[in-house]
């Protein structure tokens, strides 16, 4: 419905915000409880593009919530500014400037370290607003005597005091920023943003900056937690030093958690709940302070038995009713409406959807200027672990359009080779060339927008996302490159992308279940997607690791004939333990021991060579596993 309806969701929102005044006082509900669900609500916006967008759990963004707040605060106050609304901009500029500062430090680590230190950031944040700062943060006084907006009409002044009255400006703060933050996840950003919270390392081995994309999540909800602080100061008339405390970003999460992440408006319904129960208990059940005791178990009762979050679990309620719900045993599909690229080639008029019907695209990347020889030359490769020798003085190289296969025995280093070869390790000594560039040192993600990209032997996957959704992540990368910051720009519209995405389905042979979750899918059909993902970012040079690893017979000879028309005007190179299929692949074989390269040559001459031999024991026909 939202394909047809691309703006359904503003609508509702909208028409919700118009009609909340009229219904929610019915309800029980006090004005300046509805104002502080807003701001929440817009706090929330920003919190749950890093946390349920990216996967990035913070605990350190009342620091951005205190800073946006104090200095549109300060400016309003003390110095006398006399815009408000300008002022809270430049209080969202500076919480995200401090976001990026915060996050260049805070980024460097990942999972509980990640999350550990952003506590330890807000907490020092909190020490400086007290002690050295209070001579501008008011200390423990915080800032009194902040204004609230005036709008000037020409013909009459309307003044937002409080109430009702500031209501209207703070619903059109929270619709604004439910539309920017609907336009970034939207955009090829947002689905970016989604493929790093599922599987980083692969988002970043199609070509994707993670860590850029990380840190530009990281201030836009920093941004949006400045715009909340400052709103605080103008519906309290007063900007509180609690603010920076650890609570409020740990109501945050909380408030996340109980409307579900991952979905934008959860935090505004799981501060309307949490604020509701707050007056009703303290209020007409007059608790006390004995009602943190009775939400903390609803809290509890709602994360148990609702792991979505209550938006979650009414999708989830909707699915089953619909008969939509998923396999018991697999994850719930993820997707978000910036995978909407438009309406793909129906499975029926794809053809067979066989992949030897399909010509490979256009390389879209050129080798370096003056460049001649081998595509891949790499030359005195060692890797060391300490004292182990994992590969020692390999020269290697693979020409244009060859189809090459690497074998070894158990240990032989062709893991650590392949590794190397790739960027995800550095060698010890050596030199690797790649279309006349040197690559020796360059990350992974550079050299796979060069145009060098492997499959991996255990499968690296978005799962809870569609196939079309995991070829759509890869597409981007090579059509974009590895950072670009259009947040505003729709996925659903952009040049080239559903048919790059639809040409590469039909490569691997996948058109039918396109729109089928990972998680979903059958063992043989991952490992197709998994060599997809390498094809779909357009490489002229594709490594593929054990793609016929777990197979059954049935599966290794479909895969077998996909890799043969792949490998059609394309440079491969393949390490697999099914020897047989190998020698009928490829053009040239190069044999690993002990960590270096034992002989090269036509695959009858691998067969029929005696160091060969001596090597495997006497067998070099059938499956050899590592």
């Amino acid at each position: 419905m939202l394909r047809q309806r691309p703006y359904l969701v503003e609508a509702l929102l909208a028409i919700g915000l118009i009609a909340a005044p009229f219904i929610l006082p019915h309800l029980g509900f006090a004005p300046d409880t509805v104002n502080r669900i807003l701001v929440w609500g817009l706090f929330g916006i920003g919190f749950d593009i890093l946390f349920g967008y990216t996967g990035l759990l913070s605990f350190g963004q009342s620091a951005f919530y205190g800073t946006g707040g104090f200095v549109a605060a300060y400016l309003l106050t003390r110095a006398g500014f006399p815009y408000v609304l300008l002022a809270l901009i430049l209080g969202m500029i500076a919480a995200a400037a401090v976001g990026f500062l915060v996050g260049l430090v805070a980024l460097r680590r990942t999972g509980i370290y990640f999350a550990m230190i952003t506590v330890a950031i807000a907490e020092v944040f909190y020490f400086v607003e007290f002690n050295p700062l209070a001579h501008w943060t008011g200390g423990e006084n915080g800032l009194p005597g902040v204004p609230a907006p005036t709008l000037y009409l020409g013909f009459a002044t309307v003044h937002m005091s409080t109430g009702w009255s500031l209501y209207p400006f703070l619903a059109l703060c929270y619709f604004i920023g439910i539309v920017v933050a609907l336009r970034i996840v939207r955009s090829p950003v947002g689905a970016i943003f989604s493929a790093i919270r599922e599987n980083p390392l692969r988002a970043a081995a199609v070509g994707h900056s993670v860590h850029t994309y990380k840190l530009a999540a990281f201030v836009i909800a920093a941004a949006y937690a400045g715009l909340a602080g400052g709103l605080l100061g103008v519906l309290q008339a007063f900007m509180p030093p609690d603010a920076f405390t650890f609570e409020t970003s740990g109501q945050l999460v909380i408030l996340t958690a109980i409307g579900g992440r991952g979905t934008l408006f959860g935090p505004l319904l799981g501060a309307t709940i949490w604020l509701y129960l707050q007056d009703y208990l303290q209020g007409s059940l007059g608790l006390g302070a004995s009602w943190k005791l009775v939400l903390g178990l609803v809290f509890v009762l709602l994360v148990a038995f609702l792991r979505h979050g209550i938006i979650g679990g009414i999708t989830d309620l909707y699915r089953w009713v619909s008969g939509r719900a998923a396999p018991a045993g697999t994850e719930e599909t993820a997707s978000l409406p910036g995978f909407e690229i438009g309406e793909t080639q129906d499975a029926s008029a794809a053809g067979t959807g066989r992949a030897a019907a399909v010509a490979p695209p256009p390389a879209r990347r050129r080798p370096a200027p003056g460049f001649t020889g081998p595509i891949l030359h790499a030359t005195g490769l060692c890797k060391y672990y300490g004292g182990v020798v994992a590969n020692a003085d390999i020269d290697f190289s693979v020409n244009r359009g060859e189809l090459r296969g690497i074998i070894g025995p158990n240990g032989a280093g062709k893991s650590t080779f392949f590794k190397m070869l790739t960027c995800e390790v550095p060698p010890s000594s050596g030199k690797i060339v790649f279309e006349g560039r040197d690559i020796t040192g360059k990350t992974v993600t550079e050299v796979c927008q060069l145009g060098l990209t492997k499959s991996y032997q255990v499968n690296q996957l978005f799962n809870r996302l569609t196939v079309r959704e995991n070829l759509t992540i890869a597409a981007l990368a090579e059509l974009r490159g590895k950072f670009r910051l259009d947040l505003l720009r729709s996925l659903r519209t952009f040049p080239g992308l559903r048919e790059q995405v639809d040409h590469t389905l039909e490569l691997v042979n996948l058109v039918e279940c396109r729109d089928t979750p990972v998680a979903q899918l059958a063992y043989g059909e991952k490992r197709r997607l998994e060599v997809g993902l390498a094809l779909a970012s357009s490489p002229t040079l594709l490594l593929l690791d054990e793609p016929l690893a777990g197979m059954s017979p049935s599966e290794r000879a479909e895969t077998v004939t996909l890799l043969r028309s792949i490998g059609e005007g394309r440079t491969m190179i393949i390490i697999d333990h099914d020897m047989d299929a190998l020698f009928n692949l490829a053009e040239r074989i190069t044999v690993l021991q002990e960590g270096r390269v034992l002989v090269e040559g036509t695959p009858d001459e691998i067969k029929s060579n005696a160091a060969v031999q001596e090597a495997y024991l006497g067998g070099v026909h059938g499956v050899i596993d590592e």
